[in-house]
């Protein structure tokens, strides 16, 4: 038995309301016709066994183009908390894992390698793991089992940032040249970036 058999899920939090981008955000395609949260999606499929995405409740057009890609799909009522409050459910519906790969559906230019080597960090026993590129951290960050109970505690806007703060001497850097960990889509000016 391989000593890195560990079990890491994906979350896809895709709960946002894309209100600066003008609403419909994560459907929105890119330049190859592909939606910005089907893409995302895709990249964590391919390095994670599992992938549980987080979407508000009654947004079925991205439920169903989500559950399509072969994401685990949970509407959450309580997504117009924040971040923290989308994450902490994300966890628990795969409360079972060894670790967890945070990803945002609005970054859907991560390189799935990028993503592999977070996982792969993590399947290392690192407790926290995050890509670097050029001095910078980005996304998407993940964690370890032993972590599950402050994730699933997490509430508000203020996602995992406090628990990366409180635990920083657990952070395993992944160093990668891959500008996509820094690159969000807020806005439409933002298509045209990366």
């Amino acid at each position: 038995m391989s000593l890195n058999r560990k079990f890491i899920a994906g979350i896809l939090l895709a709960a946002g309301a894309g209100s600066r981008f003008g609403g419909e955000k994560l459907l929105h395609p890119l330049e190859d016709g592909v939606a910005i949260a089907a893409h995302a999606a895709r990249h964590l499929l391919a390095v994670t066994p599992e992938v549980v995405a987080v979407v508000r409740w009654g947004d079925f057009p991205l439920y169903d183009l989500l559950e399509e890609e072969g994401c685990q799909v949970t509407m959450f009522q309580g997504a117009a908390r924040g971040m923290g409050a989308s994450l902490a459910h994300g966890v628990a519906q795969a409360r079972g894992a060894d670790g967890w790969v945070i990803a945002l559906a609005d970054m859907p230019r991560i390189a799935p390698d990028t993503l592999r080597q977070v996982v792969a960090a993590l399947e290392e026993g690192a407790q926290i793991a995050a890509p670097i590129c050029k001095g910078e951290r980005g996304h998407p960050v993940g964690f370890g089992a032993a972590l599950r109970n402050e994730l699933i505690a997490l509430d508000g806007d203020q996602g995992a940032r406090a628990i990366v703060e409180r635990h920083r001497d657990a952070l395993k850097l992944v160093e990668c040249n891959d500008p996509g960990i820094l690159l969000d889509i807020d806005r439409k000016s933002d298509l045209g970036a990366g």
